[in-house]
């Protein structure tokens, strides 16, 4: 290569995975339960093709109250903690999160939870 003027030509190509996450379950219905009492359940959340470790955050929905206020009776727990681990073969590691409700309020509602990486995905 070094004394020879001959021209090489390499050809790369590759795929660009971008980072999801994905839940199970896909939709959550919560039963209902009396004023002021809890109810929970257990969303799996599997995250795919994150090659660093990144951490969730999630934004939880605020209602308005038939009283004119706004209540946030949602909240959210990660039992395990909120990072998303590389494993040496490149897989995720799932994580765990506890969705729960209550409210001291009489409430009907359909909202989004937002769960967001650190690259606002």
């Amino acid at each position: 290569v070094d004394d020879n003027p001959s021209q090489y030509r390499i050809m790369l190509s590759g795929t660009v995975k971008s980072p999801k996450i994905s839940f199970d379950p896909i939709l959550l219905m919560l039963i209902p339960v009396p004023l002021g009492m809890k109810t929970e359940t257990t969303v799996n959340i599997i995250p795919q093709d994150y090659l660093r470790q990144s951490r969730i955050r999630v934004e939880l929905p605020e209602l308005d109250s038939e009283y004119g206020d706004r209540i946030c009776p949602f909240s959210v727990e990660f039992p395990n903690g909120q990072d998303i681990f590389v494993l040496s073969d490149g897989t995720n590691v799932q994580l765990i999160c506890h969705v729960g409700f209550s409210s001291s309020r009489p409430v009907s509602c359909l909202e989004n939870i937002f769960f967001i990486d650190e690259d606002e995905n």
